[in-house]
């Protein structure tokens, strides 16, 4: 009997046989999303080395100024759109 309980837990359990193509869909989606998260990760890294204080890139800085805090040059002339 205590074979049977053990063979019946090695097939039905919860990381038995049959969870077996669970466990693959479940790798399959966190794949799909480890490769989405890693290329966002991978974007706001090269945001960030782009607003390093030592070298900031300037069309950066004119692109977060004009929107974040809506400053602009004086010899700029702005088209509002519609």
């Amino acid at each position: 009997m205590t074979l049977l309980g053990i063979a019946g837990y090695a097939v039905l359990g919860p990381t038995g046989v049959l969870a077996w193509g669970e466990y693959q869909a479940k790798l399959e989606t966190r794949g799909i999303e480890l490769s989405k998260l890693e290329s966002e990760r991978d974007s706001l890294k090269n945001r960030v080395e782009l607003l390093d204080p030592r070298g900031a890139d300037p069309d950066l800085i004119g692109e977060l100024l004009r929107n974040k805090v809506n400053v602009v040059h004086p010899d700029e002339i702005i088209i509002p759109l519609k």
